[in-house]
Order: structure tokens, then C-alpha cells, then sequence
């Protein structure tokens, strides 16, 4: 796809990115008002290559169509360093040519989403982590660190656990539970050991958070193996809020995101408990896509980082 060349006669636009583990989803907006909307695969190259985040940028910004791309607030997950966002700025550039583009981890997102500039983002999807921030500009940050390390109570999380559980009760000479056999059926297989040799091929993390709900069905079914992982996962989320409490005091709000949380209601009342438990109440779950965060971040961030400067976390 070649860019759209400048148009000097339109108003200046501004896209906002939400770049999460399975999609990149844009808006463009013209003023304050959403001009366009779409959709692609990931950009982020933790998940795909960067050939392919290119050709998915290219994908989003020719369905956008922007005409005089002034700016772009682009949200990501695994924008640990300046290295990791001058990367993700250098795949967006050739599709928005002079723009200036700040890239943000997409925890940011969330906050901006759910209408607070302090406070605690929580994301819970493919992966999951947390960040939080006071009004005098102190950060947090808790996970975040990527499956191979961590992404505790994320849909790939609690996939990973299911198979966990069920080649142990093989190993044990145990009868498959509910959940055990719902995972065979997933994935077509007869056998457990058979899931060893697919959760070691090129599947890919995404496949395998794409089946959590397969959790959630056996725990509605009563299994409690299901139910002790969903409880689990709940647990691990709120010890991330936890996290950012203990170094910056900021109880909340506390705003989550991330398809595993929005949707699954038994996952939020595994998350509340505890938080209620450690005094943390104020604690909301988005009605909107995060993208939408990037016009409250237009809005409010006047002390942000330098044009053209990403503002890692």
C-alpha cells in the first residue's frame, strides 16, 4: 500500500492505535469527531513479525484513509524501552508521513478509556498486566513481562494451566476431569500427551488464549478444577493492583481491560474479592474500546512527553 499523500486543504487528524496480542484496532479522528474506524491483525512484534505488523498497519491505515495524519497515540503492550517504541514508530511512520507519533503501553490506554488521568490500569487478555500513576506523575508498573515469564491470569494463562492440570492427572494415572476432556475436544486429540506436541509447535499464543473460555464452560458445567484456576487467575490480577498500591499509594480507580476481563463475568468477581478484601473498591471494568482512550489522552496530557518522543513505560 502506498500512504496517502498529504491533503493541505483538510483539517489535521489524529489516529489513535490499540495494538493488543490478536488485533490493532484504529480510529481517526477529525476535531473531535471519529472519522473513520478499523481493523487488522497485530502490530506488535512480540506476537508477529515485523513484516507482518507492517502489512497489518498497511491494512489499517489504507481502511482509515486519512487524508492529513497530523498525529498518532499509538497503544502497545511490550513498550518496555525507548528501543521498543522507536520500533513501533518506525512501522507506523511510512503510513502516516510527518505525523508526529507517541507510542504508549497500552495500559495507558485503558486508564484514558475508563475516564481517569491517576490511577490503575489493569489488562487482562491475551496477556495481562498493570500500570498506575498519581497526580504528581509517579509510575508502577507490575507484569507485563510476556508468557515466557509471566502473564499470570491471562487467557493464554489459564489455557496453559488447563493442559498443565490435565497431562498431571494423566501422569497420575487419573481420569481426565470435565475440563481435561473439553480440552481434548478443542484440539481434536484422544490423548493428553498428544496436547505436548501441539502446545510445542507454531501454534502460537494467541491459538491458545483463543481457547480460555473453554475454562469458563467447564466451571459453569461445576467443574472445580476450572473454578480453582478462574480463582487463581482473579487472585494473580489483583496482586498486580496490589503491586502498584505498595509503591504508589494510589488505591484507585481501578480500571480493566482486555477481552478475558470485559467478558467473562466470573473472572471480575475473582478479581473484586480480593481487591475488596486488601480495601480496594473503586474498581471499574471498561464499557468501550480502549482506543477511545486516545482522545481523553489528547485531551489531558499537556505535560507529556516531547513531540515526536515515545513515553514508555
Amino acid at each position: 500500500m502506498q500512504p496517502h499523500e498529504p491533503d493541505a486543504g483538510a483539517p489535521e487528524e489524529l489516529v489513535g492505535l490499540d495494538i493488543g496480542g490478536s488485533k490493532t484496532h484504529g480510529i481517526l479522528w477529525r476535531g473531535s469527531v471519529v472519522a473513520a474506524e478499523a481493523k487488522a491483525g497485530s502490530a506488535n512484534v512480540q506476537n508477529v513479525s515485523a513484516a507482518e505488523a507492517s502489512d497489518n498497519l498497511a491494512q489499517l491505515f489504507a481502511q482509515l484513509g486519512g487524508r492529513r495524519i497530523g498525529s498518532v497515540i499509538a497503544g502497545s503492550g511490550g513498550i518496555d524501552t525507548e528501543d521498543d517504541a522507536a520500533r513501533l514508530r518506525g512501522l507506523i511512520a511510512p503510513f502516516a508521513l510527518g505525523a508526529v507519533i507517541d507510542v504508549v503501553h497500552d495500559t495507558r490506554l485503558i486508564l484514558a478509556a475508563g475516564g481517569a488521568a491517576t490511577g490503575i490500569a489493569v489488562i487482562a487478555g491475551t496477556g495481562s498486566a498493570a500500570w498506575g500513576i498519581t497526580a504528581d506523575g509517579r509510575e508502577a508498573r507490575s507484569g507485563g513481562w510476556g508468557y515466557l515469564l509471566g502473564d499470570e491470569g491471562s487467557g493464554y494463562w489459564l489455557t496453559r494451566e488447563a493442559i498443565r492440570r490435565t497431562l498431571r492427572r494423566f501422569n497420575l494415572a487419573q481420569e481426565a476431569s470435565a475440563l481435561g476432556r473439553r480440552i481434548l475436544e478443542a484440539n481434536s486429540v484422544t490423548s493428553p500427551t498428544e496436547l505436548i506436541g501441539l502446545f510445542h509447535s507454531d501454534l502460537g499464543r494467541r491459538h491458545w488464549a483463543s481457547q480460555s473460555p473453554v475454562v469458563f464452560a467447564a466451571a459453569a458445567a461445576g467443574d472445580d478444577e476450572a473454578r480453582s484456576l478462574i480463582e487463581t487467575a482473579g487472585a494473580d490480577l489483583a496482586g498486580l493492583v496490589a503491586d502498584i498500591v505498595s509503591v504508589i499509594g494510589v488505591p484507585g480507580p481501578v480500571v480493566i481491560g482486555g477481552g478475558l476481563a470485559v467478558h467473562q463475568p466470573v473472572l471480575q468477581q475473582a478479581i473484586r474479592r480480593p481487591l475488596a478484601a486488601a480495601g480496594v473498591t473503586d474498581v471499574v471494568f471498561l464499557t468501550q474500546d480502549p482506543v477511545l482512550g486516545v482522545d481523553f489522552l489528547r485531551r489531558t496530557r499537556s505535560g507529556g512527553s516531547a513531540a515526536g518522543e515515545a513515553a514508555p513505560l
